[in-house]
């Protein structure tokens, strides 16, 4: 049973972030790289967002799962990135138990989110390239209005904070990361984490682990449909329509797969490994999913262009 005594030392429980190892003068300097990829971030996300919007000739299913992939992005960066910089910029490394549970929370929620997005694109491409007469009947707006609910329904009801409050600190309370994680605030607690730690690997199983198997099916059935097209050129025109989508998925699973397999299984892994992967699963895709989407998509580029010329002038 937890005394009182432990609940008050819970409450006040101060973390402190890791960065980069480096001296304190060469902290400017590795912020620098980490600003423009905040402001690119933010920039090309909103970008994608507001040509969706204002542009009715992208108002397809495709952009449309573009855009929720732009937000939950979006979301990810304004969640990490300012405790990164906070800590290069101002060496401010404290984080309270609050604001840790909060930050791992939306972490956790949005890349879930961002896993079943990417999952509902799969099925996207899977429906352009087997069935293109009935694409857009089939991906009607309310059923893709649908199908975006049920994405975030799923995840937010897990209760990854409330597991965590209710253990005491009596550890180490020096994390190995520049912002807070399930695994890591889960440690740091002097009780059994038996149960934690089973319901933590058996969400990410269910849900990411889930979404990624689902998503090599809908792989399989793709090369399977564009292998029974006789056409050479229509067969590379259709496997062309998916690099982008391959690209988002392997931006965002390699890395998340790699630190996750590292947390619970590389005990004597390198700490700067650690970190690195962390940037890369958190940082990578916002900064390059819609430099990859613009580069990709000819009409996406096209209409970006005609926006940022019609605001220009």
């Amino acid at each position: 049973m937890i005394s009182s005594v432990n609940d008050t030392k819970l409450k006040s429980v101060i973390f402190l972030l890791t960065g980069l190892p480096s001296h304190g003068d060469t902290h400017l300097w590795i912020s620098i790289p980490f600003c423009f990829m905040y402001i690119i971030s933010i920039i090309g996300n909103s970008v994608i967002l507001f040509t969706v919007k204002t542009d009715p000739s992208l108002h397809e299913p495709m952009y449309i799962f573009l855009s929720m992939l732009a937000i939950t992005d979006l979301g990810i960066s304004i969640t990490t990135i300012p405790t990164i910089l906070g800590i290069y910029l101002f060496n401010s490394r404290e984080i309270s138990l609050n604001a840790c549970l909060a930050q791992l929370f939306f972490i956790h929620l949005l890349q879930y989110i961002e896993s079943s997005v990417l999952l509902l694109m799969a099925f996207d491409r899977f429906i352009a390239i087997h069935n293109p007469l009935r694409y857009t009947s089939i991906l009607t707006l309310p059923r893709i209005a649908k199908m975006g609910l049920v994405a975030v329904a799923m995840v937010i009801i897990l209760p990854l904070p409330l597991l965590l409050k209710r253990f005491p600190n009596c550890r180490d309370n020096v994390l190995s990361h520049s912002y807070c994680l399930y695994q890591e605030v889960m440690k740091m607690s002097c009780s059994d984490i038996t149960v934690n730690s089973i319901y933590g690997l058996f969400t990410k199983l269910l849900l990411m682990g889930l979404d990624s198997v689902l998503i090599f099916l809908s792989y399989v059935m793709i090369l399977k449909t564009v292998l029974s097209i006789a056409s050479h050129a229509e067969c590379l025109r259709a496997l062309n329509t998916c690099v982008s989508h391959f690209c988002a998925v392997l931006l965002f699973y390699t890395p998340e797969i790699s630190l996750s397999v590292i947390h619970r299984f590389g005990k004597g892994s390198s700490p700067l490994l650690q970190i690195l992967l962390g940037y890369m699963s958190l940082l990578l895709p916002p900064l390059m999913n819609p430099i990859v989407y613009s580069v990709k998509s000819k009409h996406l580029r096209a209409r970006i262009i005609r926006v940022d010329m019609s605001i220009y002038y």
